[in-house]
């Protein structure tokens, strides 16, 4: 299989189903953004924690179903689709991290080490898609649990960087007002 196709040379692209899109619609652009997620999680990955490290790894996953959902307008029942329980499962990781972790009592500022700076990036990355998506849901059908688990991420994302920084022992800095 070659790489190049030159198909998208005009700014046009293939969806799933075959049918055209315009590489600026909202529909790439929705699933452009869930692969820059995507791809930011890869980058945090390893983290040096074995459980944060399966639940990104399946957490690309999940995103990758969604990369597929967005970028088939007319799904067929065996196509790739986000669920209810891919949801639910992101919120059993918040719960268990929120375990571990002291309560907040502030906004915190984005960083901290490594692993939970990339993971604060990648959760601001994470809320662009969401907004692609809504602007795509507002726009066209589309499998509004994907939008869902999308918000679910991003709590997620910022609860790990939380959780990395915290076992890291790098203290969470509040914002001056």
């Amino acid at each position: 299989m070659k790489i190049y196709t030159r198909r998208g040379d005009e700014g046009q692209t293939d969806l799933r189903d075959m049918s055209r899109a315009s590489k600026a619609s909202p529909r790439i652009e929705a699933y452009g953004n869930v692969d820059e997620v995507n791809s930011l999680v890869g980058r945090v990955r390893p983290t040096g924690y074995d459980d944060v490290d399966e639940w990104l790894a399946t957490a690309q996953n999940h995103l990758h179903i969604i990369q597929a959902d967005f970028a088939n307008p007319a799904p067929d029942e065996d196509d790739p689709v986000l669920r209810e329980e891919h949801t639910a499962q992101v919120e059993e990781w918040i719960d268990a991290a929120d375990e571990e972790l002291e309560p907040l009592s502030s906004f915190i500022l984005p960083g901290g080490g490594d692993s939970g700076a990339r993971l604060h990036h990648a959760r601001a990355v994470c809320r662009r898609a969401e907004r692609r998506a809504v602007v795509l849901l507002q726009d066209e059908p589309i499998n509004a649990e994907a939008v869902a688990y999308l918000n679910r991420l991003s709590d997620f994302l910022f609860v790990a960087a939380r959780l990395v920084n915290a076992r890291d022992g790098v203290p969470e800095e509040s914002p001056t007002y």
